[in-house]
């Protein structure tokens, strides 16, 4: 039986800071008995230094064409750009952050040269699939960056501060959407001393906000039924619309730093904070829009950029985890490990476990 070989190319998208396996993840997977080629510098920008992988044993390659070479699974982050998915070996996976609906022409590409696809954000939300779960591990991430880069965007402290110059109250943080993100979110702000309060349509979620010290607001706007299968929210009634935006509109006026996680993927994101709301606000909030990349939960967020309306900063972040790339590409790097460890038994690959089933890219769909 051939050693199943792994590749590690590095990343190429502008921005993207993280890699898909680090030298701790690495050297288990050369333990297992697989080989394992990372291409030289690819850990750099989330400071795991080539050193660390030979360490681990791991081979460098010194070009992007070397890395692929006789490579069975190749593991990424972002989906391959067209060049790299010309250089993907024939009957090869990929495992990578892919949206297929997105990125349909890679798709077509990649099923063209017989390349299997799995995708990160097809992770089946099953109890046994959890350490595999990608985009939890990397909402964990943007939920805490986004409450510090919010507060480093306000004119104001976040806890209440006793000084020689007298008391200063703490800021009222708001955080719309209790799932992974939002939920760090909630207990980052409230480590840094925010009065915080959270809104979420699903009213399981009640006590977990309130268990990391939070006020679970506007219970009277969410169904006992909001929540389908795989724990997200269900499109709202027209009349559940109107009086969740009602309690919306109360705690976003009130608020000094609002942070806005309602998202789907693979679907538009709910418009929750109308141009109006953001109207009544106080001079010197601050909107961070976890959604910008689908849409935005602000209506008048810009994926990327940075919003002034009205003396309101809104800030759309794309990409969030790349900006904590070392403890993103570990959780990562983690993921990836237990997606193999269904993917590879015994040195070979199967694609007969449910997780990898529900993990295939189909062209077309």
């Amino acid at each position: 039986m051939s050693q199943l070989s792994i590749a590690v190319p590095r990343e190429t998208v502008p921005g993207e800071k993280r890699v898909a396996l680090v030298p701790e993840v690495a050297g288990r997977l050369v333990k297992q008995g697989m080989a394992v080629t990372v291409e030289r510098g690819a850990g750099e920008a989330a400071r795991f230094q080539d050193p660390a992988y030979t360490a681990a044993g791991a081979v460098l390659a010194p070009d992007p064409d070397s890395v692929y070479r006789g490579a069975g699974i190749i593991l990424k982050v972002q989906p391959p750009t067209a060049q790299e998915a010309g250089r993907l070996p024939a009957d090869s996976i990929l495992i990578c952050h892919i949206q297929p609906a997105r990125d349909a022409e890679i798709v077509r590409s990649l099923a063209g040269r017989g390349v299997k696809v799995l995708s990160m954000n097809m992770v089946p939300r099953i109890t046994r699939a959890q350490s595999m779960d990608a985009l939890s591990s990397q909402a964990t991430v943007a939920g805490y960056r986004a409450v510090l880069i919010g507060s480093a965007a306000m004119g104001r402290f976040l806890p209440m501060l006793v000084t020689a110059a007298g008391t200063l109250p703490p800021a009222t943080a708001f955080v719309l959407g209790a799932g992974v993100a939002g939920l760090q979110a909630i207990a980052t702000a409230r480590r840094l001393g925010a009065n915080v309060r959270a809104f979420d349509v699903r009213p399981e979620v009640k006590e977990q906000v309130e268990s990391l010290g939070a006020t679970f607001v506007a219970a009277e706007a969410v169904a006992k039924d909001a929540t389908v299968a795989g724990g997200y929210a269900r499109e709202a009634t027209e009349d559940e619309r109107a009086r969740q935006a009602a309690a919306i509109a109360k705690h976003v006026a009130e608020s000094d730093l609002v942070i806005a996680t309602a998202n789907v993927p693979g679907r538009k994101a709910p418009l929750l904070i109308t141009a109006e709301m953001v109207k009544a606000m106080k001079p010197g909030a601050v909107i961070v829009d976890l959604a910008a990349e689908s849409g935005g939960n602000c209506e008048l967020t810009k994926a990327g950029e940075t919003v002034q309306a009205g003396g309101v900063t809104i800030l759309g972040p794309v990409n969030l985890p790349a900006e904590m790339p070392t403890h993103a590409s570990q959780m990562y790097a983690r993921n990836l490990l237990a997606v193999l460890g269904v993917l590879v038994r015994d040195g070979a690959i199967t694609m007969e476990d449910e997780v990898v089933k529900a993990m295939l890219v189909k062209e077309g769909a």
